[in-house]
């Protein structure tokens, strides 16, 4: 089968299309033919190795142990172990799998959902880590009620996109920040107001959010703080820049150690695929009250380009490999 593989960390240069064998299944697991592929920012970390922390938690201190990139995934059920149950060969269905840039891919049961009827393969595809993240932090970890007012730093992103969505689903009323040209589209996909972050500072002392959800990850803690209600609740996706141990990620560490001393509740967290969770999103999209947001999609033999155009932040919404 053709695949993106990399044999040493580095930049997209690193990535080889290949043609390698299949994957093996396992008894638990489902082999999936993917017809499409997301990429999100930790497909970079993941091929860059960087921050050095991604090696240190268990990826590879001098080399990738997974070979094959990518793991959001949508496809059809190729082949099942023999203890799977709930998918058959030839259902369709999305989730997240082990070296997705791939024609094929393995999976494990509980990490897969059938895809959304209303969905092609390539929206699907987009869904699994964004999404997943957007719903845990906004629902899990910043407890969003109906009436509160919720802030998304990074809103025409890949998990902002999703995040405005599922903070409209919750009740909230929604401020999204992003560029002067992404405004339009974070309006349309439900957000109430927009502040373009080149002509307007969020934090006028004007207004406070109860959530504050920062997919953007390079403003400082006083910052955010001081467009935070005195008791709400800030929650830190990711960390971009920053050293090359530990990235964006002190801003999270300096966030958890101080959060027991204020009133304000600062939190950070990483997002874990969920059978219940891939059933959540597959209703909310079912119902129309989320959909995926595609900027462009890319060929498998273009892998490395669809990171470089990733990696330039000017994405609104989603980059999606097709297989």
């Amino acid at each position: 089968m053709k695949a993106i593989v990399q044999y040493i960390y580095g930049s997209p240069d690193v990535l080889k299309f290949r043609d390698i064998d299949k994957p093996a299944i396992g008894d638990d697991d489902v082999l999936v033919r993917i017809h499409a592929a997301g990429v999100d920012p930790g497909v970079w970390h993941l091929m860059t190795g960087l921050p050095y922390l991604v090696r240190i938690v268990g990826f590879g201190l001098r080399k990738p142990k997974v070979r094959v990139r990518g793991t959001d995934l949508a496809g059809r059920v190729a082949a099942v172990g023999r203890r799977v149950t709930r998918f058959h060969p030839g259902d369709e269905v999305f989730g997240t799998g082990e070296g997705a840039f791939a024609e094929y891919a393995c999976a494990r049961e509980d990490k897969l959902a059938s895809k959304p009827a209303n969905l092609d393969f390539e929206q699907a595809a987009a869904v699994t880590t964004s999404a997943l993240t957007a719903l845990q932090g906004l629902r899990d970890v910043g407890k969003v009620e109906s009436g509160q007012k919720v802030l998304i730093i990074g809103a025409a992103g890949g998990v902002g996109t999703f995040a405005v969505q599922i903070a409209k689903a919750l009740g909230a009323e929604v401020t999204g920040v992003c560029s002067t040209t992404k405004t339009d589209m974070v309006r349309s996909i439900g957000a109430e107001h927009t502040i373009d972050y080149t002509r307007e500072d969020f934090v006028d002392g004007l207004r406070h959010y109860d959530v504050i959800f920062d997919t953007a990850g390079n403003r400082p803690l006083s910052v955010l703080r001081r467009a935070l209600a005195p008791r709400g609740t800030l929650v830190i996706v990711g960390g971009e820049g920053g050293g090359r141990w530990l990235g964006g990620t002190d801003r999270q560490i300096r966030a958890l150690l101080l959060s027991p001393f204020v009133r304000q509740k600062l939190c950070s967290f990483i997002s874990m695929p969920r059978r219940q969770d891939l059933q959540v999103l597959k209703e909310l999209v079912e119902t129309g009250k989320v959909t995926p947001v595609i900027d462009r999609t890319f060929p498998l033999s273009e892998v490395a380009d669809a990171i470089r155009y990733l990696a330039e932040g000017r994405a609104r919404g989603k980059v999606v490999i097709v297989v």
